[in-house]
């Protein structure tokens, strides 16, 4: 059974705090680098940060420093620590295996919330 679910978005001010998790089912978190993406309104779905099957991290330009990507094999599950939330940073954020397409199957996402 494919699955993906994403919990922990919520409402925020700036400068703020939250966590994300996603659990995945076996097929496809088993082997594969694990990403967490999000959406703004009105744009298009971006990569957040990525993390490989033995851990390596990468993160992008913009959550550098302020996001950290993690996850357990065993629960098989990838979380997402925010930390200095911004306005910019408020989308719907999902998370699936790095070579996701469009066409894949997604979760329905968490929602983040962010205010000035």
């Amino acid at each position: 059974q494919v699955q993906l679910v994403e919990s922990g978005g919520g409402s925020v001010q700036a400068g703020g705090s939250l966590t994300l998790s996603c659990t995945a089912s076996a097929s496809i978190f088993n082997g594969n680098t694990m990403a967490w993406y999000r959406q703004a309104p009105g744009k298009q779905r971006e990569l957040v940060a990525r993390i490989f099957a033995v851990g390596h991290t990468i993160y992008e330009d913009s959550v550098r420093g302020r996001f950290t990507i993690s996850k357990d094999d065993n629960q098989k599950t990838v979380s997402l620590q925010m930390d200095y939330l911004q306005p910019e940073d408020a989308g719907t954020y999902y998370c699936n295996k790095h070579t996701a397409r469009a066409y894949d199957f997604w979760g329905q996402g968490t929602q983040v919330s962010v205010s000035s």
